[in-house]
């Protein structure tokens, strides 16, 4: 299943995931998604805020590319909506119907604020530099926690942009579409070439012998943020048993 069908990287990968899946569910909002399908497509628009919307939408699928969503810095209100909420519809459909594997579509501005001279890789802290790439902390987040309790596995892909070739290291303004929360951080650039972008799609056919979650990511860090980087050393984690019983509440301290 494919969500965010009509976005950008939608539109490049949407009719090349066929290889994958005899039937590739596809979609998008009600009214951007339009009817004219492939024939190995089956259309089914989706609010992703709308909890009932999304269980019926991922009822049936096997794995599941979720690149919908705002994908832009906007007002805290829309990024709750698409991005908070509707992770949390998507992964506890997933739960529900014993979907066992998915490519999330991240993005860069989760390290936005580090400095523009300084490179990093997937091990540093996150530091986002708005509510969009808030939303996308929260997103990885959540795949974690689905992966200890339930044993789902995701793939994070930390996308900045996607071009027919790879350009160069990035440069002042290339997404300077997308606003900042103070107005102080310089834009981040990833440029992705469209084939690496569909392959890996096919990451959730390999998890199975490592695990977990992965994030997969190509960063050149361009902020204008002040404060060194301190990468985090990766820890690790007790396994947990699987849990097939839904979260309640979260213990803060002890009685």
């Amino acid at each position: 299943m494919l969500t965010g069908a009509v976005g950008g990287i939608g539109k490049i990968i949407r009719h090349r995931v066929a290889e994958f899946a005899p039937c590739v569910r596809i979609s998008d909002l009600p009214g951007v998604l339009t009817s004219d399908a492939a024939p190995h497509e089956e259309v089914m628009p989706c609010d992703l805020a709308d909890r009932a919307a999304v269980d019926r939408l991922v009822e049936g699928c096997n794995a599941i590319v979720h690149l919908g969503g705002v994908s832009v810095e906007r007002p805290f209100e829309e990024i709750l909506e698409a991005n908070i909420k509707g992770v949390f519809n998507l992964y506890e459909a997933a739960r529900l119907h014993n979907v066992r594997r998915i490519v999330f579509a991240s993005s860069n501005h989760i390290t936005g604020f580090y400095r523009q001279d300084e490179k990093i890789d997937a091990a540093a802290r996150k530091r986002p530099d708005g509510y969009y790439g808030l939303s996308k902390s929260f997103g990885e987040d959540m795949a974690q926690l689905y992966f200890d309790h339930y044993r789902i596995e995701t793939v994070s892909i930390r996308i900045g942009s996607v071009f027919p070739e790879p350009e160069g290291p990035p440069h002042d303004g290339e997404l300077d579409e997308r606003g900042r929360l103070h107005g102080t951080a310089a834009p981040q650039s990833v440029s992705t070439h469209r084939t690496s972008a569909i392959r890996s799609c096919s990451a959730c056919r390999r998890m199975c012998t490592h695990g977990g979650t992965t994030v997969s990511s190509r960063i050149w860090a361009s902020s204008r943020a002040t404060r060194p980087n301190r990468s985090a050393n990766a820890s690790k984690r007790r396994p947990r048993p699987t849990r097939t019983t839904p979260l309640r509440c979260f213990r803060m301290a002890r009685s």
